[in-house]
This record gives structure tokens, sequence and C-alpha cells, in this order.
């Protein structure tokens, strides 16, 4: 989505508009602030309007947008797509091999062809796990969720794109993801009705959305995400009788006009910093590989090339992680990636070593991060139930089919043993790729310091924590030293999501971002971070993430980390937490709040709405799950705290999460709030209900059935906070946190 100027409101004051462009050219950098400045007047002038105008199809003919000597009679330009046009990821030929690996996959047929159904009765699936019933073909300017129509006859730069309810919602008809499907239908059954589907909803697209008219022209991402769509469409159904001559010249003339309107507007693209940099060079790379014959193709194809090569460098770290601060972001970059490298393979312009290797990284990381059985992530960071290339029939979720074909391209061998995830690889590679070895990687303690992303791995889970040191590109949102839980496959202490990006109230500020919802601690009610408009936060917090250790022969593991957000508060707060995995699988999160002052700090822990027994008084929650009973307790050290436990409140979007882009289930929201200047809040999680008491000789002590861990606390200004961790009765060990604090 497009990052907006502050919300309405009261006009700002001219001193607060030179601090928000101060604050706009420190973190952002001048020559962003430059160019938006420039931008925003050059788009008030017109200048876009004029370079990119509103006009029929009629009045940019194929014929016109052909190199000289290409054919352009419908008959004459088919036969050349048949015969001459460059080769794709897949041919015709390739149906029958492809058949034989489609039967290893055979137990996600049914769930396929009932998409395919739905889509010709008009139930269209929305990002990726939202049936709504549309028509067929849909009504391409219509939001399906409130009923308003957006204006088909204006010019895109006219249009508000907050005017009509959430404009993801009218566009994502116009992705055309169910192409993909479709596709995999007719290599499957052979059936004719699939893509004449297809070729239907083309026809409906181009008579209601006429060059730069209407919502579906504003966004350069979703046009190259179409043209992707139509080419995977245009090949799959290429010897199909509902491929027709004239259809296919219709579609080649839609791509060339989506060229020109990715190039015109590349510049704002790549001032977003995230996904649009990436998608829509590739939308150019794939119309300069696919279609040479267009007068514009040789210009595209070098500047898709240059911009996506120095884009997929600034974009992605030297850990693996990703600049937009998401996991599923992450996934839509690594896609476009995949797609760019598999069609430059496929003609012979394979991308710079480069990209290779920074694919190779970023399926490591997600490896890393994933849980093996299942494939899932924490749900860490916006989602907006994007998956750009749904080539298997592996869940939402899952995000293995994407990790194994990134590391068959970054280290030429794939992660996972066989499995449907191995279809997203049989389309972009072919399959020789299904034959190259399997070497299962090894899922330890995780150090990703340049993203800011930390791990400590157990034999039946994960804490996931995230404190960047330094934020490069925007936050997404204010959740410095958040801690998400897996335990036996399930996500226990679990990220809100997102749910909408432009919703009505209360959920019309994308409110899951906010640091209140997230399993972390909120201080006077105040964010990490100011918001300064629907997407922008500011200023960037730092982190400091200074020690990381685990004992040599044992289970015994402690990570600790801090930020600096609440500094700017009158009086200065400085919060540390420490996360201390103490054995079978029982993890104690400690935060220490310091400060000159009295403030209110507010603990906060989401959980999945599994059944469960809550015990207010003692701040103890028991969750009852699938996989067993599971226990959190929640203690100040003597404090008097306020503590309440919240499932799917009707009036705020307290204990909701939001699994996909515009669903929300409930949840449980735990909060544990004190009134202190200083204070040290304690969360005990694991599958036994311990107690958490001081300890004897001082420090605390944390009792389980069979063993007790005691904590001393470090008493060295600056350092640790933990002194040493010592496990006693069974499992006994001990882990001595240095004076010196490891560096990561």
């Amino acid at each position: 989505m497009t990052p907006s100027v502050p919300q309405a409101g009261l006009a700002p004051s001219v001193s607060q508009r030179l601090k928000l462009a101060y604050q706009l050219g420190r973190h952002l950098g001048p020559d962003w602030l430059i160019y938006r400045m420039g931008y925003a007047l050059r788009n008030k002038s017109g200048w876009l309007r004029r370079r990119l105008p509103a006009r029929p199809w009629t009045a940019a003919p194929l014929a016109g947008l052909l190199r000289e000597g290409m054919p352009s009679e419908p008959d004459a330009y088919l036969a050349y797509r048949r015969t001459q046009a460059p080769p794709f990821l897949f041919s015709p030929a390739d149906r029958s091999v492809f058949q034989g690996f489609f039967a290893r996959w055979s137990t996600g047929d049914a769930a396929l062809a009932a998409r395919g159904e739905g889509l010709a009765a008009g139930s269209l699936t929305y990002f990726s796990g939202l049936t709504l019933e549309t028509g067929f073909p849909p009504n391409w300017h219509r939001n399906a969720l409130s009923g308003e129509t957006a204006p088909a006859d204006a010019h895109w730069t006219d249009l508000d794109e907050y005017a009509y309810g959430d404009i993801k919602v009218i566009w994502e008809p116009s992705r055309f993801g169910f192409a993909y499907d479709l596709v995999r239908l007719y290599w499957r059954t052979g059936d004719e009705k699939w893509p004449e589907l297809f070729w239907q909803a083309v026809a409906s697209w181009r008579q209601a959305n006429p060059p730069q008219l209407g919502p579906n022209w504003r966004c350069g991402q979703e046009t190259a995400f179409r043209v992707m769509a139509w080419c995977f469409g245009l090949y799959g159904f290429l010897e199909s009788p509902a491929t027709t001559a004239q259809r296919v010249v219709d579609l080649a003339q839609m791509v060339a006009v989506s060229g020109e309107r990715i190039e015109a507007n590349l510049g704002y693209a790549l001032s977003q910093r995230n996904n649009h940099s990436l998608s829509e060079p590739v939308g150019l790379w794939t119309i300069g590989l696919l279609f040479p014959e267009l007068d514009a193709s040789t210009r595209w194809l070098r500047l898709g090339r240059r911009t996506l090569e120095a884009q997929t460098a600034r974009l992605f770290y030297a850990d693996g992680a990703f600049s937009q601060h998401s996991f599923n972001y992450e996934r839509v970059g690594l896609q476009d990636l995949l797609w760019a490298l598999a069609l430059g393979e496929r003609n012979h312009q394979p991308l710079d070593r480069s990209v290779y290797e920074t694919v190779g990284r970023a399926a490591t990381f997600l490896y890393a991060l994933s849980d093996a059985g299942t494939g899932w992530l924490p749900r860490y960071g916006h989602d907006d139930g994007a998956l750009i290339l749904p080539l298997s029939h592996c869940a939402y979720d899952d995000f293995r089919p994407a990790i194994q074909a990134a590391h068959f391209y970054g280290c030429d061998s794939r992660c996972y043993g066989d499995g449907p995830w191995d279809e997203d690889l049989l389309w972009l590679q072919g399959p020789e790729a299904l034959r190259s070895p399997a070497n299962s990687l090894a899922q330890t303690d995780l150090d990703a310091a340049a993203g800011g992303y930390y791990a400590l791995r157990t034999g039946d889970g994960m804490a996931f924590m995230r404190c960047p040191q330094q934020f490069r590109h925007r936050p997404s949102q204010a959740d410095l030293l958040h801690v998400d839980i897996g335990w036996r496959g399930l996500d226990i202490a679990i990220d809100p999501g997102t749910f909408s990006y432009n919703a009505a109230a209360p959920w019309d500020t994308i409110p899951l971002a906010a640091t209140a919802y997230h399993n972390t601690v909120t201080v006077d009610e105040r964010e990490q971070m100011d918001r300064r408009g629907r997407y922008l936060w500011l200023p960037w917090p730092h982190g400091d993430t200074a020690v990381r250790l685990r004992a040599q022969h044992g289970t015994l593991a402690y990570w600790e980390g801090g930020h600096d957000g609440y500094t700017r508060l009158p009086a200065p707060v400085h919060h540390r937490r420490g996360v201390l995995h103490l054995g079978d699988e029982q993890w104690l999160v400690i935060d220490h709040l310091t400060s000159t002052a009295s403030h209110r700090y507010r603990l906060h822990w989401l959980f999945a709405a599994w059944p469960y027994t809550w015990q207010a008084d003692a701040a103890h929650l028991m969750l009852r799950t699938s996989a067993g009973d599971y226990h959190v307790r929640v203690c100040a050290g003597g404090a008097d705290a306020a503590v309440s436990l919240v499932r799917a409140a009707e009036d705020s979007p307290r204990g909701w999460y939001s699994p996909r882009y515009w669903v929300r289930e409930p949840a449980l929201s735990l909060a544990y709030a004190v009134e202190a200047s200083s204070v040290r809040l304690m969360s005990c999680l694991g599958p036994e209900a311990c107690t958490v008491t001081d300890a004897p000789e001082g420090g605390l002590q944390v009792v389980g059935a069979r063993w007790t861990a005691v904590v001393r606390w470090s008493g060295a200004d600056g350092g640790p906070l933990v002194a040493s961790v010592s496990r006693q009765g069974e499992g006994a060990e001990t882990l001595v946190i240095h004076e010196r604090p490891y560096s990561i």
C-alpha cells in the first residue's frame, strides 16, 4: 500500500510541519524528502495525467505498439506467439510430464477444483482466505465488502484511494490471482472450461478498464502482478481452442499499455523502498523478456534488470531479512525474485549472481524461523494476504513452497523432502529441479542482527524476539521487544496481525500495529514511536541486543535486549527484556523498566483463543490447547497490579487477532499494569504450572513439579539483567551470564 500523509484532523502548525520535515529528512534522507515534495507538486499540476493520458483501447492499437516488421494481424500474431515467441517457465509439451508429479499431490485436487467451480459460479477468493460472492466476471470497480463503487471514468490520479473503503478489496480481483488456479486445473484435467473462464475474465476486465481510467490503474505494483498472472494464463492456455487470435492480440495490447503505466511512475515506486520497488521492475523485466516484439521492450528489459538488481541489494539485508519488516511481505519479494530469475534463465539472460545469493540467504533466514512440520512462521509484521504465486496445494501460512524454491535457486539444493510444497519449484524450474538433493537444514538459535530478529530454539518450540538495533527502513509496527512463542507446532503467544489498512472504526487506524496489542510493555499508554500517518512512525527508536547465551551442555538459554523508544518522555524510561529458557519448554520473560518518576507500565500478552481457565487474583491463565495444557503466570515482585483478561472486545480491537486480511478471530488479551518509577515484571510460560517467588538468598526462583530454577540478578551498572540461572533437581545445570555482555 502507498504511504499516506498524516491523517485528517486539526491542521498542523508551521512548527509541527517543520518538525515532521526534519524527522522525515533525518530518517528517510533529504533525497527522499525532496523527491516526494517534487512528486506531490508534479501530481498536483497534472504532470502524470498528461504523461499517461486516458484513452480508449482503440486509440492504442497493437500495430502501433509493435516493432517495425512484426505481425499485427490477429492470425499472424497468434502464429508468432505459438511458434516464435520467447520461452516461458513451461511449454505445452511439459504437460504430460507434469501430470506424473501432480498425481503425487492429489490430496489437494478437490479443494483446487472447488475454487475453480466457485469462481465460475461467482464466488471469488480474496486475500488467500476470504470467499465473497461477486458474480462472474465480477464488477471490477466495486468493493465487495462495503458495497461502494469507485468511478470507472476518472483518471487514476484523480481518485482518492481511501474514499471507497479499503481499495485493496477493489484491487484484489484485478490481480487475476485466480489465473494460477485455472492453469493448474487445466493442466491436470484438460477441461476447456478453465481457459474459457480465463479469457472471459480478460475480456471483461478490458472492457471495464480503458487505459488509465478507474482505480485498477492506480497502483503500479498491482499492474505488475496482473501482468504476471496474464502471462501465466497466456502460456498455460496457449494451445487451447479458447485462445483465439483476437483474444491474444487484445491481451498483448493490454500488456503493452501496462508497461507504459509502470514505467511512467517507477520513480514513485522506488521511493517507497518496499515491495513496490521490486514488483514493478519485475513487471518491466517480464514484458521486456516475453514480448520483444513491442517497440519499448528493449528499454523495459534494461530498466527492469538494472532496477531489480539494485533494489534487491538495497531491500534485503545481509542476514536474509527484508526491509519491509514483515514475513509475508518478504515472501512477496522472494516470489518476485524467483519469477524474475526463472524467466531470465529460460531466456538465457540470467540476473546477476548477487540476486541468487540474496534469494539463498532469504530462504535460510525464513527456514530458521519456520516450523519444520507445518511451514508456519510467526505472524509477524503487516500481512495483507498476498500470495502472488499460488502454485501449490499448501495453505497460505505454509511457507515451505517459497522456501523450497528459494533454497534451490540460491543454494542449488532443496531443504525439504518430497511433498506438495515442490509444485512451485516444478512450475518455475521444471521436473529436473525436483530430482535435486534434499538436504535438511538444522534449525538452531537465530541471530539476525541486521534485520533485528532473534530466536531461541527448543526441542518442541521456539521463542522469537524482535529488536532492531537501528531501523534502515520505515518501521511498520511499534513492537520492539515483542516475543512470539511456539510450542508443538502451535503458535501460543502471538502477533495480532493486520486485519485491514482502511476499515471502519475502531479498526480505521491499523490499530493492531500499535504497541498495546503486541507482546511487550507500553508506558503511559504511549506508543514506542509516534504515529505520523497511516503507515508512518516517527522518530525511529534504537534497539540494544547485548546478551545472547546458551549453556553448552544443557537446555538453559538466555537472550536480552532493550530499546530507547520511551527515553523521549519528559521523565525517560529505559526498558530491557530478558528471555530465559529454563528447560522442559518453560520460559521466563523478565521486563525491567526504570525511571526517575512514576509511570504506568502495562505488560501485554496475546494468545490464541483456546478454552481456558483464569485466576485473576493469581494472574494465572491456563490454555487447553490441542497439544496439551499451557500455563501463563505474571507477577511484579509484590507491586500492586491491575490485571485483566479480554476475549473479543465489542468496542475495541483488544482480544482479537487477524489470521488473514479482512478476517478477525477472537484471541485472549492478558494485561498486567502497575504504577511505579521502576519495576521488574515476570512472565512464566510453559506446559507446567510453575510458581514464581523470591529466592531465599536474593534473586528469583521458579518452581516446577520436579525442578527449581534460581535466577540471580546482576548488580552491574549497564550490564545484563541476570547474573546467572541455576536449575536444581531434575535436569540440573547452570548458566552464568558474563558481567561483560556478549555482543551479537
